[in-house]
């Protein structure tokens, strides 16, 4: 029976690399140290399969890319440095043992024959996130086959449970395997980095240290993913499907280094895997933890919120649309308004479609429609299915009159909409959105949407939004 001997956690700036950072490595010498640390106690641990998980290789939304080649190989030049080149044998069986267990678990996952990898422009070299970690422990020791498997944009849990399907895939064969999550933390540290800076970068990494530290996989399985990405994480997809594999063992583990040169978060950690501890039921505490959460949700609602959820959840399991209750604030019935229904599942949007003017005889009338059309008519998405209802967090926005404004100067992110308008076409984006920090790229996203380029001529309006929660 095969096991995972111990699994580490690696930071993958190619910069570290001396034939790459000539001399520019100095500036990351607690990590280079602490990789040099693990390498050589790999070396030790003389593993027959070494598995490698990455942000930065084949990404996709809805499917994990492991590869399939005989060879794997790669280099550094795409970092100045062509003298270094690594060949690996990838471990096919495991590989293959892998991809069918994940598939019994209906998570999508696979390699990709030449038509698809000419489609989706697809390298069959090896990513940096892979290169910088072995880089280092090549050097000290080489017996070892390689499976190499790229992150995905799937939901937290679904990525943790993939990484139970490679634990039992191991199981099931004769390897002796450290597993290596490569990633960096934040990107967003400090005005160095050239992600520029966001105060949620030194908290996801303060949390995340922290996390490793006290081992609250928890927490990092139900962080909000808005907050990930203005942090501008790089590695948690990759380290969540780690945890997955982990899953079910005691656990130690030791930080050996954090620091945030360039702006940018590396932290080194081994993971010393124990016996099996059925008393660590991760996913059953997230879902516990997750479930108290979406009931304060509910029982926070504001009106105009709990009429949205009543009115998309009644449609999708009955496929009927209610009537406007009683008992509702006046307004919301003496009022026409046009809105927007956003729906979010676990911090990533799920649907978002609105109205720019009153198209019904009342605000609630108005909620009912674009609620349900949020859920279900989103181009961007596939209609919300009933056993996705107790997942969803909704928000609406009621649009207060526009106006017409002559210049970019009188907008404000953060107070004020905007409409574009050129002939047939135009556009709309809401006010306080995160990411939108400026009124030239408001107005930009905004043009991008109606189809107008930015040198033809169009008008603007301006409106305010009431927004509730």
């Amino acid at each position: 029976m095969g096991s995972i001997i111990s699994s580490y956690i690696f930071p993958h700036p190619p910069i570290i690399v001396p034939e790459v950072g000539k001399g520019g490595e100095k500036e990351a010498l607690q990590t280079v140290k602490a990789i040099e640390r693990a390498a050589g106690e790999i070396r030790d641990e003389k593993p027959t399969t070494i598995i490698v998980t990455t942000p930065h290789g084949a990404v996709f939304g809805d499917y994990i890319y492991i590869s399939l080649f005989d060879k794997l190989t790669g280099d550094f030049s795409k970092f100045g440095s062509r003298g270094v080149r690594f060949e690996f044998e990838n471990n096919i069986d495991l590989a293959e043992r892998i991809i069918k267990e994940a598939n019994r678990q209906n998570i999508l996952c696979g390699g990709m024959d030449e038509e698809l990898i000419k489609e989706y422009n697809v390298s069959k070299e090896l990513d940096h996130g892979a290169t910088v970690p072995l880089y280092f422990i090549k050097k000290l020791y080489s017996n070892f086959k390689l499976v190499h498997i790229s992150t995905a944009f799937m939901p937290f849990e679904q990525l943790y449970k993939f990484g139970m399907c490679i634990s039992r895939a191991v199981r099931e064969s004769e390897e002796r395997v450290v597993f290596i999550a490569s990633g960096d933390l934040s990107h967003r540290l400090s005005d160095e980095s050239p992600y520029g800076y966001n105060e949620h970068g030194p908290a996801f990494d303060q949390m995340f240290v922290k996390s490793i530290k006290e081992l609250d996989i928890e927490r990092l399985l139900g962080a909000d993913e808005d907050f990930c990405d203005e942090a501008g994480e790089c590695g948690l997809r990759s380290f969540l499907i780690m945890f997955g594999a982990l899953d079910g063992y005691k656990l130690k583990s030791e930080v050996y280094s954090y620091e945030g040169p360039f702006g940018i978060g590396y932290s080194v950690a081994r993971f010393d895997v124990g016996e099996q501890d059925t008393d660590r039921k991760v996913l059953e505490k997230v879902k516990e933890n997750y479930l108290r959460m979406m009931e304060e949700v509910r029982n926070n609602e504001s009106p105009y919120v709990a009429l949205a959820r009543e009115a998309l959840e009644t449609y999708v399991k009955g496929d009927r649309l209610i009537k406007v209750p009683e008992g509702l604030p006046e307004e919301m019935t003496r009022d026409r308004a046009g809105t927007f229904v956003s729906i979010k599942k676990r911090g990533q949007l799920r649907g978002c479609i609105g109205t720019t003017g009153p198209a019904m005889d009342s605000i609630a009338e108005e909620i009912i429609q674009n609620a349900i059309s949020s859920g279900t008519r989103d181009p961007r998405f596939q209609p919300v299915e009933a056993d996705e209802l107790d997942e969803l967090v909704y928000s609406v926005d009621v649009l207060g009159e526009p106006e017409p404004i002559k210049s970019i100067d009188e907008l404000d992110v953060v107070k004020y909409g905007v409409i574009v308008k050129s002939g047939i076409r135009s556009g709309l984006l809401l006010p306080n959105l995160e990411g939108v920090n400026t009124p030239e790229e408001q107005v930009s996203i905004t043009l991008q949407k109606a189809g107008i380029r930015s040198g033809e001529k169009y008008t603007m309006e301006r409106f305010e939004v009431v927004r509730y929660k």
